[in-house]
């Protein structure tokens, strides 16, 4: 059995944590990678705003009695453009509003249907599908077959073959 290549003076363990940061990065291409085919492939949605836009659209949902964390969304939908520097126009359009979380697939074993799809739901994304209602939504893509499914958590939950359920911190 050979060893691996790496550079001289190069512990395993270095090579190791050096892979697991390549993977990490890799993982979150591929997701944005995923993310932006799912917009491009629906035509009223738009990626979620940043900065100052953000804050406008947080506040107008904010003042309608729902309050939820930017992570809970990865894209809008509306029946008209959003305007983010107008805060009257964008009170009256908040209702109109579907907020959108997208999850790809990227690998072989995820069947038509997305049957064996693997992904998790943050609690700010349960949040906000619980306040929201109706009015988030969850976009499942595969990157691989261009497969879009439009679900909503609830849907997804009972659904599921499998839950387990994890607390993440951080220190």
């Amino acid at each position: 059995m050979s060893s691996p290549v790496h550079a001289p003076n190069t512990t395993l363990l270095e090579v190791i944590t050096a892979k697991r940061v390549h993977l990490a990065r890799l993982a979150n291409e591929s997701g944005a990678a995923g993310e932006q085919a799912a917009l491009l492939s629906m035509e009223r949605w738009t990626s979620r705003p940043k900065g100052p836009a953000l804050r406008q659209l947080l506040a107008a949902l904010a003042e309608t009695g729902v309050t939820i964390k930017a992570s809970s969304f990865d894209a809008l939908a509306a029946s008209e453009p959003l305007d983010f520097t107008n805060l009257e126009r964008l009170r009256r359009q908040i209702a109109d509003v579907t907020f959108i979380e997208i999850k790809t697939a990227n690998q072989p074993r995820v069947q038509p249907g997305f049957a064996g799809f693997f992904f998790a739901l943050t609690e700010s994304e349960i949040s906000a599908a619980d306040q929201l209602g109706p009015r988030h939504r969850v976009a499942l893509f595969n990157n691989l077959s261009g497969e879009l499914l439009i679900t909503s958590v609830p849907d997804i939950i009972a659904r599921s073959r499998s839950m387990n359920w994890q607390l993440s911190v951080q220190l």
